[in-house]
């Protein structure tokens, strides 16, 4: 049998390791996940110096090891060398490299993965600077459809009725349940709990429009401050939703962005708001949006890995300091 092999591969994590070397973590085509060194590749003027960096897709010959394969030859095919040139769109691509370590598998072929990835990284690379936070939620989006776990948006999960949104009613909501796997109409959450938890559910969602009134329709709904609020986000280590069920209540709008995710493209979103409703969509509205669906979306992928997602803090971080910008 031999001891080298070739594959086709993205590099999906790095770590120095020795003097000079690097342990690389490599999403390839043929065998999944691999984690293989390259050796020398921090040393001045190494041949394997640019084809270990992060996101550069390689054509490898690869040996192997009693503990560790060792990257023999490295050839470059493809790189995204406007990542790293803004950081906004540099911590969304180690973003979704985090979520295709979570799925990814070893020693079985990767083909869909590493497509879908590819193509991800592109168009976070060519995207515009305000459009990132969406390219960002949409690639999430289709890495959950591929693993078989993205949430349901079309359809309340209890009852299978088609959902459209109301933005007729600016106080319209539906529910966000993770374990029932995405949106739920609030009637039948409510008919699916202990009664205790049925009051407080109801009082929450009597309460929140109340709060909100003051917002545009397309706004972000304000967070209520209670133990079993819709809104809190999962940012603990092991991602779990409240007992309720609900994790939060999706505007019209929000549930119009969901909808949308599904689809292999985006549409031009803001004008697509903009003719639903006759409030101006301005660009900071739609950030605020798209960072409200991102945390849903990002809450429900920790629940279903089970493993928390590092980088979602750094993205928080991030845009929430455009916004102020």
């Amino acid at each position: 049998m031999s001891r080298t092999y070739k594959a086709t591969g993205i590099n999906l994590k790095s770590m120095s390791m020795g003097e000079s070397d690097r342990l690389l973590t490599i999403l390839t085509r043929e065998f999944g996940l691999v984690r293989a060194v390259a050796m020398g590749a921090r040393e001045h003027n190494s041949r394997l110096g640019g084809r270990s960096e992060l996101f550069v897709v390689n054509e490898l010959l690869i040996a192997k090891g009693r503990s560790l394969d060792k990257i023999t030859q490295a050839d470059t095919l493809e790189s995204y060398p406007r990542l790293g040139q803004d950081l906004k769109k540099l911590i969304a691509s180690q973003y979704l490299a985090e979520l295709c370590l979570h799925q990814a598998l070893s020693d079985q072929p990767q083909e869909d993965l590493f497509c879908l990835l590819n193509e991800h990284l592109a168009r976070l690379e060519r995207s515009p600077g305000p459009e990132v936070l969406a390219h960002l939620t949409h690639a999430v989006f289709q890495l959950l459809v591929l693993a078989g776990v993205a949430p349901q948006v079309h359809l309340c999960c209890v009852t299978r009725e088609a959902l459209s949104p109301d933005f007729g009613d600016r106080n319209w909501r539906i529910g966000f349940s993770i374990p029932a796997g995405g949106t739920v109409t609030l009637e039948q959450l409510l008919a699916t709990q202990p009664t205790r938890q049925r009051y407080r559910v109801a009082e929450t969602a009597v309460v929140a429009p109340q709060t909100e009134e003051r917002h545009a329709s397309l706004s972000v709904p304000t967070k209520v401050h209670d133990g079993l609020s819709p809104y809190d986000s999962v940012s603990s280590s092991k991602a779990s939703p409240p007992s309720t069920g609900l994790h939060r209540r999706i505007s019209a709008p929000e549930l119009l962005l969901l909808q949308h995710l599904a689809e292999a493209n985006l549409p031009e979103l803001n004008g697509l708001l903009a003719s639903v409703d006759a409030t101006k969509c301005s660009q900071q509205t739609l950030n605020q949006l798209w960072q409200s669906v991102e945390q849903a979306l990002r809450s429900y992928a920790q629940y279903y890995f089970d493993r928390p997602i590092r980088s979602a803090a750094l993205i928080d971080a991030c845009f929430a300091t455009a916004d102020l910008a």
